[in-house]
């Protein structure tokens, strides 16, 4: 049966959605536990959000004559897109240009280097509000960044990285987890 209780939308959490993290660094298990300080908040995301592409890639079988016989799956992409807007924090110019790449601080002074290094694969943590007060992690074990839009300087907008994010799947063979849970009432359950 239906139930409209279900439909939700979700907003970024309070102090930031999107952490990145060193591979190897330990991974939350479910959608509320305190995340390993190893990961780094990348600050706003734009107004549009995140967007998953988690779409299976398919080879149809004809037969003679023309009926479909079968579908076989042939790949299987999960990336994630955003937009980063906080153009002067050290820790998103080292997801977009890479660790090596970026030294300093605003108070030193930020150098970035921009060269053909390939990019490092690293952990990701996206949390999320839904409707009701619901808390949704996506916990991304490998990820790489493996596009970033052009970078536009104007008056009117904000100085914005879009980036994409390719999973990668880990051990199991899963390119991300989802984690989903009620959140527990101020002191206790």
């Amino acid at each position: 049966m239906s139930d409209a209780k279900n439909v939700s939308t979700a907003k970024p959490k309070v102090g930031g959605a999107v952490y990145s993290s060193p591979l190897g660094t330990t991974l939350p298990l479910d959608a509320a536990t305190e995340i390993d300080p190893a990961f780094k908040s990348l600050g706003y995301i734009s107004e549009d959000g995140m967007a998953n592409e988690n779409t299976p890639e398919s080879e149809i079988i004809k037969a003679w004559g023309g009926d479909t016989v079968a579908s076989v799956q042939t790949g299987k992409e999960d990336a994630f897109t955003y937009t980063l807007i906080e153009a002067t924090n050290v820790d998103v110019l080292k997801e977009i240009y890479g660790q090596d790449n970026v030294t300093g601080t605003l108070d030193t002074g930020i150098t970035i280097k921009a060269n053909s290094k390939e990019l490092e694969e690293h952990c990701l943590v996206i949390d999320m509000i839904l409707k009701g007060g619901i808390l949704k992690r996506i916990v991304i074990p490998s990820g790489k960044v493996s596009e970033v839009g052009e970078i536009s300087y104007a008056d009117a907008d904000a100085i914005g990285y879009e980036t994409t994010i390719q999973a990668i799947p880990d051990s199991e063979g899963n390119t991300h987890y989802e984690y989903i849970q009620k959140n527990a009432p101020a002191g206790g359950n």
